[in-house]
């Protein structure tokens, strides 16, 4: 890789840590598209171009989370049991979520993402939190709940904080507590779909050199560095301000990126 694609991705890095500390997502509906961008600019080949972003971007959510639940951690806002409680079904669905995508063409995969990035960016936007009228399930439904966040997460290479986090509070999870329980969760998506996406990626033809199944492995070195470093920066900033300006202006970024990624579709 060349300074300037270094750089690049060293600044995405560090705005994706930061985001995913700050909002409690895993930075993929940011990263994504940015990754979209720059492997088109590079002339990879165009049928892997949207498979090989999603699939890189929820690598590196493998190494922001552990740097920032480590912050979440140590303020004691993470809610282990919770934890515990969705992660088998996580950890299922998001190995299914990465399969699913194999089976879409790189259109229809861009087409899923820009959607699924759009309405994340409404719910940001309007800012309505769920009405809190009820507790969290029981195990049979933490599992199902586990299962369909683990699902839409690995498909669209996301940390499933969008998903997650509503759910919590919906359940009477106290806000700072649903963020960071949904930043330990980053995890076990992360791991499942990473691995999902080798699997599946491993047979491939025409993969650029320095690929692991769809897994870009130089943009998630370069890109893992930085986040790493800027994720506790964002979640300490989460216990200290109202997001709800900071969110605002999120939810316009990604209604550009959502509609870049809609362009990719039918392009």
């Amino acid at each position: 890789m060349d300074i300037s694609l270094i750089a690049a991705l060293l600044a995405l890095g560090a705005a994706v840590g930061y985001a995913a500390g700050l909002l409690g997502i895993g930075g993929g509906m940011l990263l994504v598209p940015f990754m979209t961008m720059v492997l088109t600019a590079r002339n990879f080949p165009e049928e892997h171009i949207v498979h090989m972003a999603i699939a890189t971007s929820l690598a590196t959510i493998m190494f922001t989370s552990i740097s920032s639940v480590r912050a979440h951690h140590a303020r004691g806002a993470v809610l282990w049991n919770v934890v515990k409680l969705l992660a088998p079904g996580i950890l299922i669905g998001s190995w299914i979520g990465p399969w699913i995508g194999a089976q879409l063409d790189s259109e229809a995969l861009a087409m899923s993402f820009a959607i699924f990035v759009a309405f994340s960016a409404t719910q940001m936007l309007l800012d309505k939190k769920p009405a809190a009228s009820r507790d969290l399930p029981k195990p049979p439904g933490m599992f199902a709940a586990g299962g369909v966040i683990g699902v839409l997460a690995g498909l669209v290479g996301a940390g499933g904080g969008f998903v997650s986090v509503p759910f919590m509070t919906w359940c009477n999870v106290k806000i700072h507590n649903a963020v960071a329980t949904s930043a330990a969760l980053g995890f076990p998506i992360a791991l499942a779909g990473t691995l999902s996406n080798i699997y599946y990626g491993l047979n491939e033809p025409d993969l650029p050199s320095g690929s692991l199944g769809y897994i870009y492995l130089p943009a998630l070195l370069v890109i893992s560095l930085a986040s790493v470093t800027t994720a506790p920066l964002g979640a300490r900033t989460a216990h200290k301000l109202p997001v709800k300006s900071l969110k605002r202006v999120f939810a316009i970024i990604l209604y550009v990126l959502a509609a870049y990624m809609l362009y990719k579709a039918f392009d």
